[in-house]
């Protein structure tokens, strides 16, 4: 299993995490998976940008997005040059640090800043 670090988030991970992760899974459902509710409006299939993460290590080491990806993070709150859609990046190997970011594009249209 490869290890994934959760950088704290105030509201879905306050403390933050270390988690066992499954490789060949995506960074989502790993997350959903060790009790992580990171939002996924669209039930994981590329449609929103929700699951949006920022990977700050292994970043190099994840398949690339592929066009459908990258046209969606374009509208992600807080885009970085190493964001990801968590439902699309699949996990392999190399341990992972990501932070999710404080807003959704949800949380910001909803007022929650």
């Amino acid at each position: 299993m490869t290890q994934i670090i959760v950088l704290p988030h105030i509201e879905i991970c306050p403390e933050g995490a270390v988690i066992e992760a499954k490789e060949g899974e995506s960074i989502c459902q790993n997350l959903l998976d060790n009790g992580i509710a990171i939002e996924h409006a669209c039930e994981m299939s590329c449609a929103c940008t929700t699951c949006h993460v920022v990977v700050r290590e292994g970043f190099d080491q994840l398949e690339p997005s592929d066009e459908a990806e990258d046209d969606l993070l374009d509208k992600a709150w807080g885009l970085e040059p190493n964001s990801r859609l968590s439902c699309q990046a699949v996990v392999n190997k190399a341990p992972l640090v990501i932070e999710i970011p404080r807003y959704s594009i949800n949380m910001a249209k909803e007022g929650k800043r």
